[in-house]
This record gives C-alpha cells, sequence and structure tokens, in this order.
C-alpha cells in the first residue's frame, strides 16, 4: 500500500453535513429561494460556487454572492455543526504509527478545515492540511491533490486519495492516483464505483485494513 494517504475533509473525516447544509439554507434564504434541508446535501463536499450553479442555475456572480451569504453564517455558528466520523481519528492514529504520511486534501476553505481539527485537537494527525483559499485559488479538487504532490516532494504513484463523493475519484484520476471510497460519507447510490473508485470502505476499520496491507 501507498506511504502517502491524501483524505478528503467532509464527508470522510468528519461529518459536517449539518452545518453545511444550514449555511446553505441560510444562504438560499438570503437570496429568496425556499430549501429543505433534505435537498441540500449535495452541497457537502462539492465547491459550493459549482454546486450553486447547478442546482439553482445561479450565474457566476450570484453563485459568487450566495457563497459569501453562505459564510456569513459557517464562520461564527456553522464550523461547529460537525464531528469525526466513528474510528476515524483512532484510524488516523494507527496509520501515523505505522508510518504513513497524511494530507488533508480538501475544497473546503484551508483555514476552516484547520480551524475544526484544531477544536478536535486532530490537527497533529495530518503532516500536511491543504484546501482552497478564500480568492478562489486551488477552488477545484484536482488541484488541491496537485498542490499536497508538490509540498510532499512525491510523484502520484506514491500516494493514493480516500474521498466520499465522485469529486474526489475524478479529482485523483486526473492527478494520477487511484481513490478509495467510504460508505459513510454523502454519496449517492453507486456514485462511487461508476466514477471508478478502487475499493469501498464500509467503516473506518474496514479502511484501515484496505490501508495497512
Amino acid at each position: 500500500m501507498k506511504d502517502y494517504i491524501l483524505f478528503d475533509f467532509d464527508g470522510t473525516v468528519f461529518d459536517t453535513a449539518e452545518g453545511i447544509t444550514k449555511c446553505v439554507q441560510y444562504a438560499l434564504d438570503k437570496m429568496g429561494i425556499e430549501a429543505e434541508l433534505s435537498e441540500l446535501m449535495c452541497f457537502a463536499g462539492p465547491p459550493l460556487t459549482e454546486m450553486f450553479s447547478l442546482k439553482y442555475g445561479m450565474s457566476e456572480s450570484e453563485a459568487e454572492r450566495a457563497t459569501e451569504l453562505y459564510r456569513e453564517r459557517y464562520r461564527p455558528i456553522g464550523w461547529m455543526e460537525c464531528k469525526p466520523f466513528d474510528g476515524m481519528h483512532d484510524l488516523l492514529l494507527k496509520l501515523r504509527a505505522d508510518g504513513k504520511k497524511l494530507a488533508v486534501a480538501t475544497s473546503k476553505p484551508t483555514h476552516l478545515a484547520q480551524l475544526i481539527l484544531e477544536h478536535y485537537n486532530m490537527t497533529a494527525d495530518f503532516d500536511l492540511i491543504c484546501g482552497s483559499e478564500f480568492d478562489g485559488t486551488r477552488g477545484q479538487k484536482w488541484e488541491v491533490i496537485e498542490y499536497v504532490l508538490q509540498r510532499f516532494g512525491i510523484s502520484p504513484d506514491e500516494a493514493i486519495m480516500v474521498g466520499d463523493r465522485k469529486y474526489d475519484v475524478l479529482g485523483a484520476k486526473k492527478c494520477g492516483l487511484d481513490c478509495i471510497g467510504v460508505r459513510f460519507g454523502y454519496a449517492e447510490p453507486n456514485e462511487l464505483e461508476e466514477h471508478g473508485a478502487v475499493y469501498i470502505a464500509e467503516t473506518a476499520d474496514d479502511l484501515y485494513n484496505y490501508l495497512s496491507v
């Protein structure tokens, strides 16, 4: 198995759906759009501007405005409406003990991922924490993955991605990495299989067993 493991954040390391969906609902309400929380799970994981455009047909400027409104609630409140998935902290500690190098590779702004990890005393679980930036830098998952590889100074064949959505699989493929999917995240039925995940882990223990082979 690979010595460098890249982890998506939302839906993979942390269950952040509550905070994300409530903040999306808040932003939509400010723009005069009504939506139930159950309709907004698709926002958990992908770049926000992309999803506002895809789901609601927003222009680029409208999607950027919606994202600003989302952050209006997320920064003071939404980031705390989350928790690590069962067994994830122990999984990361065991992988570190095995000598693996671990990185967060997320579409979420780096600062927010760091904030959540610090809140749960999990910052030391990772060698690198990499995401997008508020100015739009590294807005696509493949750009984050490429940046992690550069920061580690490694080639794609030395690493593997772990994620819960097609964006993780496709971003990894674009960078030359395989991707392991996790069933406990936010993917639609068969989403991970259809886009080429090399394995689907049912639990954190299942994921460790695959990664430690």
